[in-house]
C-alpha cells in the first residue's frame, strides 16, 4: 500500500518535530497500530475460533499462518495462551502486541510476523495480497518515520544507529554478502554481531565483528586458491590479502597506513575489550565502543568484498 505524506506529517517536518535520533526502548503505540495494518494487509485476516472449530470450515492460508505463529510464541513464552479471552489466533497474538510492555517481545512479534512474510509469503504470493517486498520496505519505512531505531534485513530486525551509515555501508555489505553461498559464513557471523548488540551483549557482537573480518579473508583466500592455514590471526590474512594484491597496489602505495588501519581496527578493539580472559577485574563494553566497532566492521567488510569484486 502506498505510503502517503499528509498535511500533518508535512507540518511536523517544517516545525522539525521529526528527530534524526533514533530510540530503542519504546514502541509507540502509533507504529504498532501501523504495522498491524502493514501484516492484516499482506496475510489477510482470521475467522475466530468458533467458526474454525465448525466440522465444515476449511482454514484459509492466512488462518493457518496466525495459528502456527501464535502456537510459536505460546510455546516460546511458555504460556497457554498470550492474551485472555481472544476470539481468534489473530486478535490473542495482536492484543498481546498491543498491550506489551516489553520492547522485546514486541521485536519477537514484529520480526515473526515478518519472517513468515518474507518466506511464506514470497514464495507463495497467490495465496495472500500485499507483496512481501512492499510489506517489508513499508515496515523500515515506519520504524524511520516513528524514530524507532530498527530495520528488517536479511529476515532478522537490526539495530539502526545511523540511517546514513546504515543505507551506505550496512545494507550495501548485506547485500553484497547475501549474493553468493560461499559468504554465508561471514553473513551469519554478522548478523550474529548485530543480534549481540541489540541485545546489549556487547563482548560476544566485537568477538562475532572479528569472526566476520576474518570469515571474509578466509573466504577470498579459499575462492582465489590463496595459500593460508584455517588458524591464521587476522594480522596474518590481511598481510597475505594485501601480498595477492587483493587491495590494489597503488592504493597499497598511496596509503601506506592502510595496514595498520586494517589491523589496529576490529582486531585491536576485540582483543583488547572483548577477547581472551578477564583475568581478576570484570571488564564491561561500552556501547558507543560495541557500536563504533560494528559500523568500522562493516565498513571493512564493503571494502574488501568490493576489492575482490574488481579482481574476477
Amino acid at each position: 500500500m502506498a505510503i502517503f505524506d499528509i498535511y500533518s506529517k508535512r507540518q511536523k517536518k517544517l516545525r522539525g518535530e521529526i528527530s534524526d535520533v533514533y530510540f530503542y526502548d519504546e514502541i509507540p503505540n502509533k507504529l504498532r497500530v501501523q504495522i498491524i495494518h502493514i501484516i492484516n494487509n499482506t496475510i489477510g485476516e482470521c475467522a475466530t475460533h468458533s467458526q474454525m472449530n465448525h466440522y465444515l470450515y476449511q482454514p484459509t492460508p492466512s488462518e493457518s499462518l496466525y495459528k502456527e505463529m501464535c502456537e510459536i510464541l505460546r510455546r516460546e513464552y511458555g504460556v497457554f495462551e498470550l492474551h485472555k479471552n481472544s476470539n481468534s489466533y489473530y486478535t490473542e497474538i495482536f492484543d498481546f502486541f498491543l498491550n506489551q510492555d516489553d520492547v522485546e517481545k514486541c521485536i519477537d512479534i514484529i520480526e515473526l510476523s515478518f519472517k513468515v512474510i518474507d518466506k511464506i509469503v514470497r514464495e507463495e504470493q497467490s495465496d495472500f495480497y500485499q507483496e512481501a517486498d512492499e510489506a517489508i520496505a513499508e515496515l523500515n519505512h515506519r520504524f524511520r518515520e516513528n524514530g524507532v531505531g530498527y530495520q528488517f534485513e536479511q529476515g532478522e530486525i537490526i539495530r539502526v544507529d545511523s540511517q546514513l551509515i546504515h543505507s551506505e555501508v550496512v545494507k550495501p555489505v548485506l547485500l553484497i554478502l547475501s549474493a553468493t553461498s560461499e559468504y554465508d559464513g561471514v553473513l551469519h557471523e554478522f548478523m550474529s554481531a548485530h543480534e549481540h548488540y541489540r541485545n546489549k551483549k556487547y563482548k560476544e557482537s566485537l568477538n562475532d565483528c572479528l569472526k566476520s573480518f576474518e570469515s571474509l579473508m578466509k573466504a577470498i583466500h579459499e575462492k582465489h586458491h590463496w595459500d593460508y592455514n584455517s588458524n591464521d590471526t587476522a594480522k596474518k590474512l590481511i598481510n597475505s590479502c594485501l601480498a595477492n594484491n587483493l587491495i590494489p597496489e597503488y592504493l597499497q602505495n598511496q596509503y601506506s597506513s592502510l595496514r595498520t588501519l586494517l589491523e589496529s581496527g576490529v582486531p585491536t578493539i576485540r582483543n583488547k575489550e572483548g577477547g581472551h580472559g578477564q583475568g581478576t577485574n570484570v571488564t564491561n563494553v561500552p556501547e558507543h565502543l560495541a557500536s563504533y566497532t560494528l559500523h568500522l566492521t562493516a565498513t571493512n567488510l564493503l571494502f574488501l568484498a568490493k576489492c575482490e569484486e574488481l579482481l574476477s
